[in-house]
């Protein structure tokens, strides 16, 4: 039976009570939110804190989607299952993610703050978050600072979070269309490879193209494929164009999943199918 190395447990009432046990406790201290990342590396012991901070019933004060201006703010606490469901997020990439992330139990249960701050290489919304140009807000005790997700993730399973800060909101530009894509081996598993993409328009004319790639190595945004299809043509020819040049400069490894040429295949694929998806509900949305 695995079980994790011995700890102290402190369950925190607020934001700012959190905050004060990470200053009071040190480095050492971890923030557990769901839990489904974080207590099987314990198990694993490839995570040995010395505290837990509970931060579970913050979820009455970070569970909270709000639309502030075209901008959607959302809170770190907020459930997968309350992403799936929200109307503010229906035929977008956020809902195309969350229906492929686990399962039900999971997504009863797991936050976008939690899914974020593990930065796990094969998670999907870290680069759901990129492709959209979401923008994270950091707090401490004594004060409070907005990056970018090109900022926030540092590598695998780290990021700009510092020791006594945490992640209390995402915020969410408006994006004229947007769409996600995976492959897995089963159904809830981690990606094989999944690509999403969003685009803001004008008269058919890209003006914005955010593409980022899950559990394919190189990073997380797809610079490349981004800049060639900026000022161009919605178009099938530019979208396969884009995919083609996402596969050629992403770098994924041969492991039980698939070859390093397959999965780059399959990202090819994907991203020629999100952003032809982004597009459809781009013109969807404007025709309402």
């Amino acid at each position: 039976m695995q079980v994790p190395a011995p700890f102290a447990y402190e369950r925190a009432t607020s934001v700012e009570h959190a905050l004060a046990l990470l200053e009071e406790l040190g480095p050492e201290a971890r923030l557990l939110a769901g839990g489904h990342s974080l207590l099987p590396m314990m198990k694993l012991r490839l995570a040995q804190p010395e505290h837990l901070i509970d931060i579970d019933p913050l979820a009455a004060e970070l569970g909270y989607i709000t639309r502030v201006g075209d901008e959607l703010r959302i809170g770190a606490m907020t459930r997968h299952r309350a992403l799936l469901e929200a109307p503010e997020l229906a035929e977008t990439i956020f809902a195309d993610a969350e229906r492929v992330i686990a399962d039900p139990v999971v997504r009863n249960r797991g936050t976008i703050g939690g899914a974020l701050c593990q930065a796990d290489p094969a998670e999907d919304l870290s680069a759901v978050c990129a492709a959209v140009g979401a923008r994270l807000v950091i707090r401490s005790r004594r004060d409070e600072r907005v990056v970018d997700m090109a900022t926030f993730s540092v590598g695998p399973y780290e990021t700009a979070v510092g020791a006594a800060e945490m992640l209390v909101e995402i915020r969410i530009p408006r994006r004229d269309g947007s769409a996600y894509a995976k492959v897995d081996r089963r159904v809830g598993d981690w990606a094989v490879a999944a690509v999403g993409a969003a685009l803001d328009l004008d008269n058919g004319t890209i003006t914005r193209a955010g593409i980022a790639l899950t559990a394919v190595g190189g990073g997380i945004t797809a610079h490349e494929a981004e800049e060639a299809l900026v000022g161009t043509p919605a178009t099938p020819e530019n979208f396969a164009r884009a995919g083609a040049l996402a596969a050629q400069h992403c770098d994924p490894v041969s492991d039980q999943r698939g070859s390093k040429e397959y999965k780059r295949h399959v990202v090819g694929v994907l991203c020629e199918r999100v952003l032809q998806r982004a597009y459809e509900r781009a013109q969807s949305s404007r025709e309402v």
